[in-house]
């Protein structure tokens, strides 16, 4: 079978870069991994002793894996608030229209891989809000 043979894909395949490609708008590091029309993906990074400024999403809901690091998330809806210990191995969801700042309390940079349900919007997404700890980036 030729190349001209070959189905039309929507694959998308990426190398995670060395370098940021963005900061998130709660401070983080961003490098951009695959996307979807239903959703997308990055790794974040913050570094030890960094606390990222609170935030809520607009319109995503995120699904959180931390891949390294130690830190800790404070989340708030209107129902409760909880804080909880963010350790290699847990994942943890953050619906649209929750509160939530999560800070690097190891001496390794805190790493996350999280995928965005629907994908990214861009611009305007996240909204500033009150957090539960003083902002460092």
């Amino acid at each position: 079978m030729g190349s001209k043979d070959m189905p039309s894909t929507a694959w998308d395949t990426r190398q995670i870069s060395i370098a940021p490609d963005a900061v998130a708008p709660d401070g983080s590091e961003v490098r951009v991994l695959c996307a979807t029309a239903g959703g997308s993906m990055a790794a974040f990074a913050l570094a030890p002793g960094a606390v990222a400024r609170a935030v809520v999403h607009r319109t995503v809901d995120e699904i959180w894996y931390v891949c390294a690091g130690e830190g800790r998330i404070w989340r708030r809806s209107d129902a409760a608030a909880e804080v909880i210990d963010l350790v290699p191995g847990l994942s943890l969801t953050i619906p649209v229209g929750t509160a939530f700042q999560f800070r690097c309390d190891g001496a390794v940079p805190l790493r996350i891989l999280a995928v965005t349900l629907p994908p990214w919007p861009g611009d305007g997404e996240a909204q500033p809000v009150f957090g539960k700890w003083i902002a460092t980036l």
